[in-house]
């Protein structure tokens, strides 16, 4: 099969580790027969350097004429908050998941075998295993509300963010969930504020009318504080949380930590029709840059889950999923999971052995 995979390569360590996500593309191509074409699209701060806006005119037509996007990370100091919005590359990641349709981000917390000791956790907590797949709402809530700033006679500077999510949204990321749990262990947590907030228990009553569509599948509504609470206390006992935006956004990495470290676990970021996003969960790390540190494992098992998700290829995304089980099995590590006397390796020499394992 032929594929054609917008690369957008971003900043700080993105271009290293969607480099050796590369060469695993064309690792699995040559054992499975696929062709790959890559198109680089700018997108990020890069892009504010280039052209004066961190998402350039036609970047959306760019990525909606491939079969899939692979995304490094974004961002870094030197565009932070006190830039325009448009040169901000946290605006161009709002704008191309509206402009693409990728209202579900998908984002497994999956702890490897051979990392078990990297888990923060009790050992006891530790052993239980945890695999869950966190489901968020991305392109609504109060990231993409109304904002206002004005000054007021009495308390200074006042600001607002609208939070607004309707039936048609929340049951379009419901249904994607429990989808998902039907392929997984058949279990949904749906996490809200419904004790406070008014979405909340809007969302809350559109995942129980649609959780009676699912009677296969195990449901509960859980509270978001209560939520974080058993991510630390008892990860094991969820399969699929779906929420929104802004809960997801930060449960999505708290879940992630749990697993021993951030530079290991992928997303996808989906819609209905559009090419899926995919990318890994850590930041640009403009401190490591160019240094041949940065683990480029989750930007690979990024690609296992475009193989999964956009292209329906089973085989090749556990043949991914496997050679990085096997590489950290043989005790191969970057800086960022090596422990005490552990030599590390580097970015590319990972990239090669994860390749060498396919």
């Amino acid at each position: 099969m032929n594929f054609k995979i917008a690369l957008i390569k971003g900043d700080g360590i993105g271009p290293e580790v969607v480099g050796e996500a590369v060469k695993v593309l064309e690792a699995v191509g040559k054992k499975f027969g696929h062709r790959f074409t890559f198109v680089d699209v700018l997108l990020g701060g890069c892009a504010t350097d280039a052209v004066g806006k961190s998402y350039p005119d036609g970047t959306a037509e760019k990525c909606n004429a491939c079969d899939a996007v692979l995304l490094g990370a974004v961002g870094g100091p030197k565009w932070g908050s006190d830039k325009p919005a448009e040169q901000r590359p946290e605006t161009a990641l709002l704008a191309i998941r509206k402009d693409l349709g990728l209202y579900a981000n998908l984002r497994p917390a999956f702890l490897r075998p051979a990392l078990a000791g990297a888990c923060p956790l009790k050992q006891e907590t530790a052993e239980k295993g945890i695999d869950l797949m966190m489901v968020r709402e991305l392109t609504g809530g109060i990231y993409f509300g109304k904002r206002d700033r004005y000054q007021t006679e009495d308390r200074g500077v006042e600001c607002t963010d609208l939070m607004a999510y309707s039936e048609r949204e929340i049951e379009r990321i419901g249904r994607r969930a429990f989808e998902l749990a039907r392929l997984r262990r058949k279990k949904v947590s749906s996490v809200d504020k419904a004790n406070v907030l008014e979405t909340s228990r809007l969302w809350r009553s559109v995942m129980r009318r649609l959780s009676e569509e699912y009677p296969d599948v195990q449901y509960e509504d859980i509270l978001v504080d209560n939520c974080a609470m058993q991510l630390v206390r008892d990860p094991g006992q969820f399969d699929v949380v779906v929420t929104e935006n802004m809960f997801g956004d930060i449960l999505s990495d708290e879940a992630s930590m749990v697993t021993g470290s951030i530079g290991l676990l992928p997303s996808a970021s989906v819609g209905d029709s559009a090419p899926g996003l995919y990318e890994p969960i850590h930041g640009s790390a403009p401190d490591i840059a160019g240094q041949d540190k940065a683990n480029p494992i989750a930007t690979i098992l990024s690609v296992a889950m475009m193989f999964r998700y956009s292209f329906h290829l089973s085989d090749e995304a556990d043949a991914i999923e496997a050679a990085v089980d096997r590489v950290l099995g043989e005790g191969w590590r970057t800086p960022d999971i090596a422990g005490p006397g552990v030599a590390p390796i580097g970015t590319r020499q990972m990239g090669d052995l994860i390749c060498q394992a396919i």
